[in-house]
């Protein structure tokens, strides 16, 4: 009785995992720190209980298999977007407010790898930037390796070689991440590089070209605009490298946004909405 059970769980497994759903969400300072916390900027105004459980709804009707996180102080907060009941949280270690992290869904077997320091470019400095978060998820008949990253914010769209420090800083973090793809790319192993890159890709971008450089990517944003808050270009990106390209289908982007719109309610919830794309996974 119990084989008969432990073949159909994973009978039932295999059937859900053909399509994987794959998203990225950066939940704006979510923290149960109190007003006036020496960590906290003095203009941010931590999320209300009533806020958290309004995210946690929008994220149960997400429904995501795999979620990469940003702005995020923990796992502990983390969990009360995403039930421990239904996803396992993995954050960095970085001893900061705005984690970077991941909710997978639970029975999806995942690894953790060690986090992307070296995205923090500048680590003995007083505020410190935030590491990449790396997973390896085991599929049936696939694996798939995900690193979420929050880049360096203040450079979306000018140019990489500007005397900007923000941009410098931002150039600064593209070798980790060349680095990164280049590690996959030899092992041959199917990626996903995702989160807030705080950068538009539109047209002929220089980040976006020196990623490409290291190796193929499809970037599922490639061409569209977001409707969050009133619409904007994407920020938050999901690209994939590898046999991963295939698997992933552009056409299924969506971009969940609130059904609240005042000016109120952005700043309550989150600036950013959660931005999802499906993967067709082999048999």
């Amino acid at each position: 009785m119990i084989r008969g059970l432990v073949a159909l769980l994973l009978l039932t497994y295999g059937v859900q995992a053909a399509e994987l759903r794959v998203a990225t969400w950066n939940l704006e300072w979510l923290t149960s720190r109190l007003a006036g916390d020496p960590a906290l900027p003095e203009d941010v105004q931590p999320k209300r209980a009533e806020d958290v459980d309004a995210l946690r709804r929008y994220a149960l009707t997400l429904d995501a298999d795999v979620v990469a996180f940003q702005e995020v102080d923990g796992p502990e907060i983390a969990a009360r977007v995403f039930p421990p009941e239904r996803y396992v949280i993995i954050t960095t270690a970085d001893n900061v407010v705005q984690r970077v992290g991941f909710a997978v869904r639970r029975g999806i077997p995942v690894l953790r790898n060690p986090d992307l320091v070296g995205l923090d470019v500048f680590p003995a400095a007083l505020h410190r930037l935030r590491s990449g978060a790396d997973i390896t998820i085991e599929l049936p008949g696939a694996r798939l390796r995900l690193l979420a990253v929050h880049l360096k914010t203040g450079c979306n769209h000018d140019r990489l070689s500007s005397a900007s420090r923000v941009c410098d800083t931002l150039r600064r973090q593209v070798a980790p991440l060349q680095g990164w793809i280049a590690q996959r790319r030899e092992e041959g192993v199917p990626f996903v590089l995702l989160g807030d890159f705080n950068r538009r890709m539109d047209g002929r971008d220089e980040l976006l070209a020196a990623l490409t450089a290291t190796a193929p990517l499809l970037r599922a944003t490639d061409g569209r605009a977001s409707p969050c808050w009133g619409g904007n270009s994407f920020i938050d990106h999901i690209l994939a490298g590898g046999a991963a390209r295939a698997w992933m289908q552009p056409d299924t982007l969506r971009v969940m946004v609130y059904r609240e719109t005042d000016e109120a309610a952005k700043h309550r919830l989150s600036d950013h909405c959660p931005v999802s794309v499906r993967f067709h996974l082999p048999d």
